[in-house]
């Protein structure tokens, strides 16, 4: 894995997985080198359950935080992808002498960090953290498949598939699909929405 590696013994690092549903960040801490390891999205399902049980024996510690689909609605999915932040550095426990975050700073995790873009594919840290974050994310979608069968959770993870628009133009929505995700929004203004309450 190519690009910055810092070196810190007890570096932290945050990756947030997906954006529809509930907000979902896993939080590691140092994780030495892992044969395979790389950015989740590039991992086939039965590989990222793997790594991330090798992940999960061989980091200091391993946290996931989240944000609730009410608390999302409420603060907006930004401040509440911060809050699933700070809630995986919380459990992680102990000031971290460097939060690697991926993507852009993050000026209210209130910790040293330092944001790589495209962190996932060029920190050996960060894709730890993507490949817990997306197992346990695919894992709760999975488990929301089996309680509603009709959305296909457990292909598209909460994203706005042609299949998941389609259950929800057709059953409506469940407690957990976010208010503010574009597609409730429209369905709520909808009129034949409307007619139905």
């Amino acid at each position: 894995m190519r690009g910055p590696r810092p070196s810190l013994e007890r570096e932290r690092a945050l990756w947030e997985a997906g954006s529809g549903g509930s907000g979902l960040v896993a939080g590691v801490e140092f994780c030495p080198p892992i044969r395979g390891l790389r950015d989740s999205k590039l991992l086939a399902p039965v590989q990222r359950a793997r790594l991330a049980r090798v992940v999960r024996a061989r980091a200091f510690a391993v946290a996931v935080g989240a944000a609730s689909v009410r608390e999302i609605d409420r603060i907006n999915i930004r401040r509440a992808s911060i809050l699933a932040m700070r809630r995986a550095l919380a459990r992680l426990g102990c000031s971290p002498a460097l939060v690697l975050v991926d993507g852009l700073p993050v000026p209210e995790l209130g910790c040293p960090h330092q944001a790589i873009i495209d962190g996932d594919a060029r920190c050996h840290s960060i894709a730890a953290a993507s490949v817990i974050a997306k197992t346990v994310r695919d894992h709760l979608m999975e488990l929301l498949a089996v309680r509603h069968p009709l959305y296909a959770w457990a292909s598209n993870k909460g994203y706005g598939t042609p299949e998941h628009l389609s259950a929800l133009a057709d059953y409506g929505f469940t407690p957990h699909h976010r208010k503010s995700f574009a597609p409730v929004i429209q369905l709520l203004l909808s009129s034949d929405f409307l007619a139905r309450v």
